[in-house]
């Protein structure tokens, strides 16, 4: 289990550490395992030897620390020939291969542990079954430590690459000691102790992102939740948890807008009827509250962040207002829990490089509403531009349309697309009190969860007027008296794009998120994927053409 846990953080600042991962993962360590235990029975009874069956630990411990010092190039390798060469899935079949070289072969070794032991602690079939029994209860045992101890102990507090030293060296030393008592094996004794060494010493010099240069990384480390890392750079400093996929946060060293999706987000206190509070779901470095604390300087500002050792990071690095209240707690919880409303939410929630799936649900938007005043405005990121059909954005904005439309308005929801980014952020915007005034509060008990309806006359929402580019530029005007802002509200105008009222009769409704049926991370998945065949698309045509040393004299 401390092997499988170390797994899933030793990918995720690749491949991120979503549901389709874990699966991965899963998935590939069972088949080693059984595989172990038939081999490993087998084995036994052929040659019941127990100096093989110690040789078949101390070869998995060798090889499982050797994993912090030489996994990550392996993972970096299988990426950058799957990249050019692999047309879709590419998050599974890359964790795949990375899981099949690094883990299955020392957990195939381990698994065959279990039937050599069982042959050689059977004096009878008299007592057998409770040998099997102490056994399993054994296995049991060490499974539960090795699912909390790295969990809330080793990782939090030395990371994973310690972690994997710390098991395997407690692994290692079962075999010497056996070898040790027996007068066997001193040079395969020694062999390990020194392998042992030389990782043990060499792998803390090198993190993740080992090819980063060392003068602009101010931090490298690792959350409960998060690979962390800190970049310093000329005109910007930026947050990552993943190394191969986007930045999470970034602060601008001079003042103003920030040039990223931030600014388009900030028409959301624009848009909405008052601009006197707003709340912030993934709260992260901090970037929306500075933005909001420099253009609404008197705008209440709350944040919700679950990653406790990102808040600290804010303030060490990222300059995050002090007098902005941070609840470490997550964003939706936080929501259920809490019964105050605000003119803006800005939902900025992602788990590694995805939407958290109960982040992105019908349930959710509709608690999000229901904590917006009214004429209050929501601003989602959506960090993947991913169009069409069975996309996750038709998704998300099909779902949040269908939610913010209620029962008796259309018009509610529109998106605007960053230039020279990947990112598009959704407005919708709560019934005004003029609207509340009609067809009893417009009330949303009127639509299941899920479901698609409206009434025969429904009312055209306020947001169609809102986004013109003069109401809109006017409007950031009047709230922040800053022309530079006001210029820019006018060009997040020229982009807004209405998203398409759902309708019961055009498919919609299988389109539409819900707690039970939210497959965000395989819609985004899809989205990385096309993503990655942009961006590779001119090295594959090289390797095409050039093969690989044409492909090697392009990357130099």
């Amino acid at each position: 289990m401390a092997a499988e846990l170390g797994a899933s953080r030793l990918l995720a600042p690749y491949f991120s550490s979503s549901q389709i991962v874990w699966t991965i993962i899963i998935g590939t360590i069972m088949i080693a395992l059984a595989l172990g235990a038939v081999f490993g029975g087998k084995w036994a009874d052929r040659d019941p030897d127990p100096d093989k069956l110690y040789l078949r630990i101390m070869a998995a411990a060798v090889w499982i620390s050797l994993i912090p010092l030489v996994g990550k190039y392996v993972v970096l390798l299988v990426s950058g020939l799957l990249i050019v060469t692999v047309s879709t899935n590419f998050l599974v079949i890359a964790a795949f291969a990375s899981c099949m070289i690094v883990f299955v072969p020392p957990l195939f070794l381990l698994g065959t542990v279990t039937a050599g032991l069982n042959k050689f602690a059977t004096d009878s079939l008299d007592d057998n079954a409770s040998v099997v029994g102490r056994l399993s209860a054994c296995n049991t045992i060490g499974s539960i430590l090795g699912t909390f101890l790295p969990t809330f102990v080793t990782i939090p507090a030395v990371g994973t690459f310690v972690t994997f030293l710390v098991f395997s060296g407690l692994l290692l030393a079962i075999p010497i000691v056996y070898f040790v008592s027996m007068r066997a094996k001193r040079v395969a004794c020694a062999v390990s102790a020194a392998v042992f060494a030389v990782s043990a010493v060499l792998s803390p010099m090198s993190g993740f992102a080992f090819w980063e240069n060392s003068s602009t990384l101010a931090y490298e480390g690792e959350s409960i939740y998060n690979y962390l890392q800190v970049k310093n750079l000329s005109d910007r400093t930026v947050l990552s948890t993943n190394v191969l996929f986007g930045v999470q946060s970034v602060t601008m060293k001079d003042q103003g807008l920030t040039g990223m999706y931030y600014d388009t987000a900030l028409a959301a206190p624009a848009l909405a009827d008052h601009a006197r509070s707003a709340l912030v779901l993934g709260m992260g470095t901090g970037t929306y509250a500075r933005q909001l604390r420099r253009y609404y300087p008197k705008m209440k500002v709350r944040g919700v962040e679950i990653d406790a050792k990102i808040t600290r990071l804010a303030g060490e690095y990222f300059d995050e207002p002090a007098d902005v209240p941070v609840d470490t707690y997550d964003g939706r919880a936080w929501l259920a829990a809490s019964r105050g409303k605000y003119d803006v939410i800005m939902v900025d929630a992602y788990q590694d490089i995805t939407i958290p799936f109960q982040m992105s649900s019908d349930e959710f938007f509709t608690m999000v509403r229901n904590h917006l005043n009214p004429g209050g405005v929501m601003v989602v990121n959506m960090n993947m531009v991913s169009d069409g059909r069975g996309s996750i954005n038709e998704a998300l904005q099909t779902t949040i349309a269908n939610v913010f439309d209620g029962a008796c308005r259309i018009g509610t929801t529109y998106t605007a697309d960053v230039p020279g980014t990947t990112n598009r952020e959704l407005f919708a915007k709560a019934p005004t009190a003029d609207e509340l005034g009609h067809y009893d509060g417009c009330s949303d008990s009127w639509r299941r969860t899920g479901g698609i309806a409206t009434v025969s006359e429904p009312l055209t929402s306020t947001m169609r007027g809102d986004v013109k580019e003069q109401a809109l530029r006017a409007a950031a005007w009047e709230r922040t008296h800053d022309g530079a802002l006001a210029a820019y509200m006018s060009e997040v105008a020229s982009r807004m794009t209405p998203v398409r009222d759902p309708s019961p009769d055009s498919g919609d409704q299988a389109r539409i998120l819900t707690d039970d049926h939210a497959p965000v991370e395989l819609l985004g998945m899809r989205a990385i994927d096309n993503i990655i065949a942009e961006q590779a698309g001119p090295y594959r045509e090289i390797l095409r053409k050039e093969g690989i040393p044409g492909l090697l004299r392009e990357v130099r």
